[in-house]
């Protein structure tokens, strides 16, 4: 039998087109048989949520029963829940499946507390629906647990939720089904600042601690003399001013010329003096001589008995004309005559004011100058009434000078007794030392006397207060900026201010510079209600 070798040869071409057509078919109904299946189990595991895990979302929710919610661990949120709507009574609506819940953070009463309400398919259910709680954790590390009680168509959260309202609330509602979780972040009140910001800006930051903190109460006063140490030298004689050695202002020691007077009352006392020791000389001479007469039985003992009575008067005179003279301050003696009189400063000190110049008479009661010691002042304090019971004789005070940057410490060494009709304050007096003359009288003074003194646990630096909306806050340091903390403030020494509420010991805050911070808080968050 004969073959067509060209028939044979195409049927054998045919046939391996056949083979390969046929397995490139299979090929491609079994890649399309695969992707259906992976397929369908995505589709599966989007229906479960089998990877619906620990969402992310600052307003993520969900059901959390572990059939649906075993494995969705980076789900994104967009995949598979809708974010909060607005409920019908103004806050965030969270829905999943027929379950619905509603969470408000309003401020009634005053006191901003959690108010919860529950859905079923849109429609309202009663308070009892479900057991509700809720964690509060802050930017600061904080967390804050609140439990809920019917108050009547809702619940409310017994405990309150205090400012700053910077925050993320966790909420738990379970049903007789299953529970639900819903969470929702706010972040109100606070300013966002990286540290390179922080340090362009030269804020400072501090940490909350306990000191001791010193009540002072401030009282104005004045420099004044040191009345102790003040002199007016008068002349306590009449005359006529020869010369002047002092002039105002000058710095005088104990015993210097100040001025030299000539007075014939001066001449008078000197005369009388040299007279009477001339009597005193002559009376010691016949004394002596009527002694040894008598003694030697020549002369009547009546005529030695009348020299000693010669003598002691003579004595006494001359004691008498001493005294006088050391009354009006003259030596017994003067090299420019018996009519000098010599005014010297009775102590070191510093002439304030003169009256006297040359030539010009002089009454005896005149103050022709007025010598201090400017190394003692005094700090004279106007005390009210209700003051007085914490201005005490010892006390140790400081002392401000209000024209210029200069302090001092001082004792307060006398409180008067008396009220003054017309001021209705005491005065009270500290002795001031002034060494190198800065404490002028007539200088205006502040003078702090501490009230109290006290250890507290927790204090800031007077710097780090602000004020926002009337209300004291600190800004506390958190992850990329800061929360304007409200806080209750107790006493102050002027450096540190005590913490009642609102802060906890060892948090940072910004102390230096913190209106830096102040200036770039922005409004309240919108979805704060008050």
């Amino acid at each position: 039998m004969k073959f067509d070798t060209n028939k044979l040869n195409v049927g054998k071409k045919q046939w391996i087109a056949i083979a390969v057509i046929a397995v490139v078919g299979v090929g491609l109904g079994g890649a399309i048989l695969g992707g259906k299946t992976g397929k369908s189990a995505e589709g599966e595991g989007h229906s479960s949520h089998v990877e619906a895990k620990a969402h992310s979302d600052g307003e993520h929710h969900g059901k959390t029963s572990d059939a649906q919610h075993e494995d969705d661990k980076g789900h994104a949120d967009g995949e598979h829940h809708e974010g909060p709507g607005k409920g019908p009574h103004g806050g965030k609506l969270f829905n999943e499946g027929d379950f619905g819940l509603e969470a408000l953070l309003a401020e009634d009463g005053g006191e901003p507390r959690l108010r919860i309400w529950l859905y079923d398919k849109g429609k309202a259910l009663a308070a009892s629906a479900a057991k509700v709680s809720a964690t509060v954790s802050r930017l600061t590390g904080e967390k804050q647990a609140l439990n809920f009680a019917p108050d009547k168509d809702s619940l409310l959260s017994r405990e309150t939720v205090p400012e700053p309202h910077a925050f993320e609330i966790n909420i738990v509602a379970q049903t007789a089904n299953a529970p639900f979780r819903f969470s929702f972040s706010q972040e109100e009140g606070k300013v966002e600042l990286s540290d390179a910001q922080i340090k362009a800006a030269s804020i400072g930051i501090d940490t909350a601690g306990a000191a001791s903190i010193k009540s002072a109460l401030q009282l104005p006063g004045e420099i004044r003399l040191n009345e102790d140490r003040t002199s007016h030298v008068v002349p306590r004689m009449a005359g006529v001013v020869e010369s002047v050695q002092a002039s105002l202002g000058q710095t005088v020691k104990k015993g210097q010329v100040l001025a030299v007077i000539t007075s014939p009352t001066a001449s008078e006392q000197r005369s009388e003096l040299q007279t009477a020791q001339k009597r005193l000389a002559l009376a010691k001479t016949t004394f002596e001589r009527e002694k040894r007469l008598w003694e030697q039985k020549i002369s009547a003992e009546q005529d030695y008995l009348q020299a000693g009575q010669a003598l002691n008067e003579a004595q006494v005179a001359v004691a008498n004309a001493q005294q006088k003279l050391s009354a009006v301050g003259l030596a017994p003696g003067s090299s420019g005559g018996l009519n000098r009189l010599e005014l010297r400063a009775p102590f070191d000190g510093v002439v304030i004011e003169k009256h006297l110049s040359q030539g010009e008479a002089v009454k005896e009661d005149a103050a022709v100058f007025t010598v201090s010691d400017l190394g003692q002042v005094w700090a004279e304090i106007n005390v009210p009434a209700k003051d007085l019971p914490l201005v005490r004789v010892g006390e140790k005070v400081n002392i401000k000078a209000t024209a210029f940057d200069a302090s001092a410490q001082g004792t307060i060494t006398f409180v008067g007794a008396l009220i003054g009709e017309q001021t209705r304050t005491a005065k009270a007096r500290v002795v001031l030392a002034n060494p190198q003359g800065a404490w002028r009288p007539g200088l205006f003074v502040n003078v702090e006397v501490t009230a109290s003194e006290a250890n507290v646990p927790v204090t800031v630096a007077s710097d780090a207060i602000q004020s926002v909306g009337d209300k004291p806050v600190v800004f506390v340091k958190v992850n990329d900026g800061f929360v304007a903390q409200p806080v209750q403030l107790g006493r102050s020494d002027g450096k540190r201010v005590e913490v009642l509420q609102g802060l906890q010991a060892g948090a940072a805050y910004a102390a230096a510079g913190s209106f830096v911070v102040k200036s770039e808080l922005g409004k309240a968050s919108a979805e704060h209600t008050h």
